[in-house]
Parts: structure tokens; sequence; C-alpha cells
């Protein structure tokens, strides 16, 4: 297994991370976040959540806040896109797109995998490679009901005060998710320690898929 690293340069690297729902980008790679600024003071992120009605919008900014706390600069921006019908409201959000894609131009994306079951997932998973065509995607992962974890191939191996942080801000700032039995420390640690299982870390890990990487 190889370890390829994000060079430690002045350059700032610039990071977008698309959510489909308020709390998707912190669950599919919040502990790669917390890495990236620990690693990189003066990273930027463009952090966009594309659906959230007035309390969920209020839970995703407070918990943008908390993980990119250390950050040299942020973008939080929380749209109104309609909860489990983005297939037939897709116009819409292509179009949005386009107008992100004028407006950034990441070093790396986070973004939803392509194989995930929830259609509004996959379809910001689609339109993330229809819209940045020539930028590094990482597609994460989220585990649910529907059973789609598949085998990943990229890893970011994560310390304990990242994956504690993680988990901490997850717990505390969604609080709207607190009776699903799926949001619970116990299910967010267990996949980050399985994830770390496979890549040979020493203890927890996330897991990404990559379509196309240019080694240069």
């Amino acid at each position: 297994m190889m370890n390829l690293k994000f060079a430690q340069q002045g350059d700032t690297l610039k990071v977008l991370c698309l959510g489909a729902h308020s709390d998707d980008i912190e669950i599919g790679c919040g502990g790669t976040v917390l890495q990236l600024i620990k690693g990189h003071k003066h990273a930027a992120f463009d952090w966009v959540v594309l659906s959230a009605d007035e309390k969920r919008r209020k839970e995703a900014e407070a918990s943008a806040a908390a993980f990119l706390a250390g950050a040299g600069h942020r973008n939080v921006v929380v749209k109104t896109f309609r909860d489990g019908f983005f297939p037939y409201t897709g116009g819409e959000i292509k179009e949005y797109f386009e107008e992100l894609k004028r407006a950034v131009d990441p070093d790396l994306i986070f973004t939803h995998g392509r194989q995930d079951l929830h259609q509004d997932h996959r379809l910001v998973s689609e339109l993330t490679w229809n819209t940045f065509r020539d930028h590094l995607i990482l597609e994460y992962e989220i585990a649910k009901y529907d059973g789609d974890l598949g085998a990943p191939n990229v890893f970011a191996h994560l310390d304990e005060a990242a994956c504690g942080t993680k988990i901490r801000n997850i717990l505390e700032h969604f609080k709207t998710q607190a009776g699903n039995p799926w949001f619970t420390e116990e299910a967010f640690r267990a996949l980050m320690r399985l994830r770390g299982i496979e890549s040979n870390a020493a203890g927890y890990a996330e897991a990404f898929y990559s379509r196309k990487l240019i080694l240069s």
C-alpha cells in the first residue's frame, strides 16, 4: 500500500465539500477535514449543503463552524432543495452546480459515492463529475439501511483526536437526528475502525473512492 500526501507548501490548499443533506459531509469525511486542517493551516474550504429546512440549516451552520474552526478560510453555503426529490428537481440543482463551477476552483473535492443507493446522494455525485471534470474528486461513504457499502480504494488514517472530535461534533450539533437508530457513537466509530483495519492503520480511517488519479 502506497502513501500519497498533499505537499506542505505556501500555496493554500483549496477544498470543496459537497453534501446532499446537513450531516452528510461530517459523517462522510469529517475526520479527514480535521486532519487536513491540522496539516495545512492556510487551507480554504467551500462547504456546500444542498438540502436543509430551518432547523437543519442552523445545525449545518453550527457544525460546519466547529469542523472548520482552524481553517485559513471558510465559506459555508446551505441551500433549500427538497430532501428526497433531487432526481426530480435535477435541472435546478444542475444550474446551481454551474454557478458553483464559476465561483470555485478547488484542489480537492469531497462528494457522495456514485454507488450510493440514496437518490439524492447519487445525483450529487453525478453532478460533481459532470461539473468538475478536471479535478481530484474523492467520493465518501455513508452507512445506511440500504446496505450499499463497498470496497473503497483510498483511505485517510485518523488519529484518536480526529476520530473523537468528529463523533462529538456530529452528536452535539445534529440533535434532530438523535432518535435514529444509526445515529450513535458506536455506529460511527465502528465503520472508521473497520476501514482502519482494511488500510493497516493503527486505529481509525475514513474511506473514499477515486475514479481517476493523475501522478505528476
